[in-house]
């Protein structure tokens, strides 16, 4: 049986959507639990709910957007994966996390090039 291989801008990208919806609802739930709540809506329920046809197989979504609707909202999930960062952890942490979303946009660059084509 052969092993799945999963390309690393997809691997980079889930870790730091992993980063974002523990990191940035954390730091909201320091100022109210209202606010943690809907940051977690934000960050889990969009990408769920709103997709571009075709991107990365996905053929049946639910409200299907343009490319750079899905470009939009992994900047927000890597945004709010920084942000979280630097407002609940130590200064090395969020330079790790920093770091992985920087990573993260130069290696979505050809999906994001596959997006942008598709207008």
């Amino acid at each position: 049986m052969s092993r799945p291989s999963y390309p690393l801008p997809d691997v980079l990208r889930v870790l730091a959507e992993l980063v974002a919806w523990i990191a940035f609802p954390w730091a909201m739930g320091r100022i109210s639990l209202w606010l943690a709540f809907a940051a977690l809506l934000l960050l889990i329920g969009l990408p769920a709910v709103l997709a571009t046809p075709g991107d990365n197989g996905k053929t049946n979504v639910l409200v299907p957007i343009p490319g750079w609707g899905t470009i939009l909202l992994v900047l927000m999930e890597l945004g709010a994966a920084v942000a979280g960062a630097w407002l609940v952890m130590p200064a090395w942490a969020a330079v790790g996390v920093t770091l992985l979303a920087l990573a993260c946009v130069a290696t979505e660059q050809p999906r994001w090039r596959r997006l942008t084509a598709r207008a």
